[in-house]
Order: C-alpha cells, then structure tokens, then sequence
C-alpha cells in the first residue's frame, strides 16, 4: 500500500508554519508498514484542492489530508473532495448533534455556520471527532483495473488528529489491510570525516534503488546519515534483514562510523569518557563556546565534562594562542594550551582548538591538540566549508579527534 499526505492551508504555503502533521503521519503509517511516498501542500485554494486530489487517487492507495474541516469559507476540503469524485454533500445528523453539544458543554452558542461541518461527501465513513467540531470522513473512490483510493480528511488541528488516528483511523487501516499487519524498521548509522560522494564511493552498490533493504544517504552539518530500511511482519524480521547490511558498512567504513540511531558526536565522546571513568576539559578559540555547549549538554551532571574556556577567534593580525597568556614570550602551541586547560580544570583530558593565522595559506587552518597528561596528539585541517555549517563542523572535527584517541 502506497500513501500519500495531502496538507492545506495558506499558512503552510505561505511558510508562516510548519507542516508536522505530515511528519508526524508518515512515522505512524511507517509503524503500520505502510510506505508513504508523496506529501502534497496546497493552499486554500478549491480549484488547487479539487485537483490535488484526483492526482493523488490516481497514484496512491491511501490518501490522508489535514486541515480545511472548519466552518469559514476558506476551508474546502469536503467541497474539494466532493466535486473531485463526483459526490453530493450530505447532511449528517448524528455529527451536528455531537457539534452542537460540544458548544453547550464549551458555554458558548453555536453559530451557523458551523452547520457546514456536518456536511460529507456521499458514502463516506464519518471519523469522529471527540473533542473538536470538526469530524473527518473516510471515502472509497473507486478506481479502474485496481483497488480503490482510500481518501481520509481529518482536521489539521494536531492533537485532534492525533486523537482521531489513534481511536479511529489506526484501526479501520489495520482491517483495509486484511489483519496482515507489517512494519516498517529504520536503522541509522551516523559518520564524520569524509564526504557524503566519498562515503558512498566506499560502499559495494550499497546505495541502489530498488536494494532490499534500501540505504539512504544523507548530510546535515559535515555529518553522514546511512539510512537502513525494511519492511516484514515484525521488528525482528525487519532486524534480521538490517543487520547484514550494517555489518557491510561498518566494514567498510571503520572508524568514520561514530554512532548509530540518533546519537551524536558529543554523546559519544561522553559515553566513552563514562567507561573509562575519565573527564575532559576544553579551550575553544574557534567556535565561540558551541563545543562546551554541546558537551555540557550531553553531560548536565558535569561527572565528565570538567568545564573549560571560550576565546574570541582572532583577527588576521592575531593568534588564538597568544590571548591565553600575554606574559608568554612566545604564542603557546595548541598542545601546550591543551595541558594548561586540563591541569586548570582538573580533568583527566584537555582538549584545545584554535586559528592558525599564516599569511602563505589561502584559508584559515584549525590546529586541534589533546592530552591526558602522557599521550598527546595534535591534528591541523582547513576551516572550509559553507558558512553556515563552518563552526559546527569545526566542533564536530574537534570532537572527532578526541573520540579517535579515546577508542585507540
């Protein structure tokens, strides 16, 4: 079964708010093992609506759209589905009784015009709505050579969808499937330290439309996601079927893998801090404080994070060093400021990172140093990237090198 998500409303459009029902009803169907391949946004527009969706039935088993059930004029859901199958509206009384009471409990008299939200598209299932005036509807719309098109209309408010799905809608899917539930199982593999082409570039064919099970790649933040899906009867079986695929990539991947499953580079540092019974302190002169945030955040007890110093990056005619100490006759290195930082704070690691500033280089290098006091280790790499995304790849790159020392 193929779904897709219809979301309305100019607000949407318009960028004024963000969609989440959509999110939020390709997570539940993905749980039902339903794939949801398209999410359609259109304005409260009936000409746009009316078409939409006569697409959609032409290219999805299960449609559900959110929003445009209230009683103002601009919402055109039921007159949009209505005119695009070819339904009369109906009047349904049990549903005005329920909204006219819903008002007498609320204190307040019904106006009219809510009047219309009793109204449905001629053999629809109606979905109540508990707690809200806005009941959703369930149509058939029949389709030549194939199955129909499940059309669904529920309210865009997201905690009467919420509730209208769970008690209603979950269950009514489950039966159009036949009892024969199956889930859909996401794996994620997380990595840093080389491009997302060059990433794949190391996977054998790995990434291939139509693999079973799928692998999807994607970047945020110099961060690489692997994506592992599939579908069966149950988590184990979807399981089963990830786990050769994720030993391939860690094999071919090593050590550019950090974590799996949304954990990220600073939890994985503390983690491995935890099981060594060990804490670091840092000196950041390059990202402005985002690395003891990142790290404070992903230790708020303080057990491994010690603390640490943010300096201002320096201007051309500056070196971050040299702000540490003015009495130095000489800029201290980044290993130097790494030791000084972990004895200042009494932790059993000092992690430094600082601008190099050396005319003969056409982009602004990082130097990254770490010390436990006997081992020590120093790293420079180029401070290229898009602006937007510069100082947190600097802090992840920070990051990663003292993840790398702490696992070998």
């Amino acid at each position: 079964m193929i779904a897709e998500i219809i979301s309305i409303g100019d607000e949407l459009t318009s960028g004024q708010r963000l969609d989440t029902n959509s999110q939020w009803l390709s997570q539940r169907l993905g749980d039902m093992g339903i794939r949801t391949v398209f999410h359609t946004t259109v304005a409260d527009d009936l000409e746009a609506n009316i078409h939409v969706f006569q697409q959609a039935a032409t290219r999805a088993d299960l449609i559900i759209s959110t929003g445009g059930l209230g009683p103002t004029a601009d919402d055109l859901t039921r007159s949009a589905v209505a005119t695009a199958f070819d339904k009369a509206l109906i009047f349904d009384e049990d549903s005005f009784t329920h909204i006219i009471e819903l008002f007498r409990k609320r204190g307040r008299e019904m106006p009219d015009r809510n009047r219309v939200q009793a109204e449905f598209p001629e053999g629809s299932i109606i979905v109540p709505n508990p707690e809200g005036s806005a009941p959703g509807f369930w149509l058939d719309v029949t389709r030549t050579g194939r199955g129909p098109s499940h059309v669904v209309a529920l309210p865009g408010v997201p905690a009467e969808m919420h509730q209208m799905f769970f008690q209603t809608l979950e269950s009514e899917i489950f039966q159009r499937l036949g009892g024969q539930k199956r889930v859909i199982v996401h794996k994620t593999i997380h990595c840093f330290g080389a491009g997302e082409s060059d990433i794949e570039q190391r996977l054998p064919d790995l990434v291939r439309r139509g693999r079973q099970p799928s692998v999807g790649i994607t970047a945020s933040k110099a961060t690489i996601t692997l994506r592992i899906s599939a579908e069966g009867p149950d988590i184990e079986a979807c399981e089963e079927k990830i786990a050769p695929t994720a030993q391939t990539i860690h094999e071919c991947l090593g050590n550019l893998i950090f974590g799996e499953d949304g954990m990220t580079l600073e939890e994985v540092v503390i983690d491995r801090l935890t099981n060594r019974g060990e804490s670091v302190a840092v000196l950041d002169a390059v990202t402005g404080g985002i690395l003891g945030q990142w790290l404070f955040a992903a230790d708020p007890a303080g057990l491994h994070f010690s603390g640490g110093s943010t300096l201002r990056p320096p201007t051309p005619s500056q070196d971050a060093a040299s702000l540490s100490d003015d009495s130095a006759d000489a800029p201290l290195t980044a290993a130097e400021l790494a030791e000084q930082t972990r004895v200042q704070w009494g932790a059993n690691w000092g992690l430094a990172f600082a601008k190099v500033n050396e005319s003969n280089s056409p982009l602004p290098e990082v130097e990254i140093a770490a010390t436990n006091g006997e081992r020590v280790a120093t790293e420079r790499f180029t401070f290229a990237a898009h602006t937007a995304i510069q100082l947190p790849r600097a802090a992840k790159q920070a990051l990663n090198f003292l993840r790398l020392m702490l696992e070998n």
